[in-house]
């Protein structure tokens, strides 16, 4: 039996809860729950905003732990070794997408809490393709959010060529802006930080920001129209995006990875005429995890983190959705 903690309806506190998870799969792993992280996505699919949401529902996608059982066509991978687990638990490993590397695409893609129980628990299981190993120098207790809060800001980077002389912008310093502002330092990009909260200045200039505007001006947005070659939205609000297109420099981009309340709505025009994109994207496959979680170590780039016990799991899921974690919530198993 594995033990977890799970809610019985929406929005529901999150009570003890044991379930068989049956025989392991061939292909399969069990991880045994060393941390997790708790994600603004285990909130909404908590609140069945999404209205996928399968009750009693074990939150958790982004665990940190050690490999308990292996199934018997799991090669790649050892008894005790250290690993982590994201948003997804499974791909058809068939598709046009899985077979070229970009698995997190895959159109039957399994989500680690979508249909299934998650990592608020003991132990957790996934495909093994989806189990990603810790290298030395990943700090286990604060690595939880990089399988998902990181590598969702860390793909974008590899996907579009970030180069080093690039001028990027980052719109929210938060759960995921301030990743971002650690990968970018580290590119070696000129950074710029849109914050709606002009105290978070100095943090933001520590995290990495070369430079800082205040999102609530508009006289500052003015002030850096042609300015950037990329600007990588983490908000989760709807803002003056015309504004954001208008401080991109001919060929750039506006990319989200923030979910917004509001479809775009925005002119052609100075799309065409600056040859200019908007794009979105969803995470990242195991290698460019692998590869993340490679120059993560390598240059030192760390999760803020806050830690509570699994014990005062409703103490942190009512700190995320009231009040403003600094940045990331981790649960630790005493």
């Amino acid at each position: 039996m594995i033990k977890a903690y799970a809610a019985h309806e929406p929005g529901g506190q999150l009570q003890p809860f044991e379930y068989d998870p049956g025989t392991l799969g061939d292909e399969e792993v069990e991880i045994k729950v060393e941390y997790c992280g708790i994600c603004h996505s285990d909130l909404s699919m908590l609140d069945n905003e999404w209205g996928m949401t399968e009750y009693p529902f074990v939150p958790g996608h982004e665990v940190v732990g050690t490999i308990a059982a292996l199934g018997d066509k799991v090669t790649t991978l050892n008894l005790g070794q250290r690993v982590g687990l994201g948003w997804f638990s499974g791909s058809c490993m068939t598709c046009e997408w899985c077979m070229s590397g970009n698995h997190n695409l895959c159109s039957n893609a399994e989500g680690t809490i979508v249909s299934r129980h998650g990592g608020f628990a003991d132990k957790v299981r996934a495909d093994y393709s989806w189990v990603v190993p810790l290298p030395d120098g990943i700090n286990p207790a604060t690595a939880g959010p990089l399988f998902c809060g990181g590598i969702t800001v860390f793909n974008p980077i590899v996907q579009f060529d970030i180069k080093p002389s690039d001028r990027v912008g980052v719109i929210g310093i938060g759960g995921l802006g301030h990743i971002a502002l650690g990968f970018l330092q580290a590119w070696g990009c000129e950074i710029t930080a849109f914050s709606s909260s002009p105290d978070k200045e100095a943090e933001a200039r520590e995290l990495g920001a070369t430079h800082f505007i205040n999102s609530g001006d508009p006289k500052a947005l003015e002030s850096v129209q042609n300015s950037f070659d990329f600007i990588l939205s983490t908000a989760s609000a709807d803002l003056d995006w015309n504004a954001y297109i208008a401080a991109l420099r001919p060929k750039g981009r506006l990319h989200f990875v923030g979910v917004i309340p509001n479809p775009l709505s925005t002119p052609i025009f100075p799309l065409i005429a600056g040859q200019k994109s908007i794009s979105a994207s969803p995470l990242g496959s195991p290698v460019t995890i692998t590869r993340m979680l490679d120059f993560a170590a390598r240059q030192g780039v760390e999760p803020i983190t806050e830690t509570f016990s699994f014990e005062q799991v409703n103490e942190a899921m009512e700190k995320l959705r009231h009040g403003k974690p600094r940045y990331r919530l981790v649960l630790k198993h005493s």
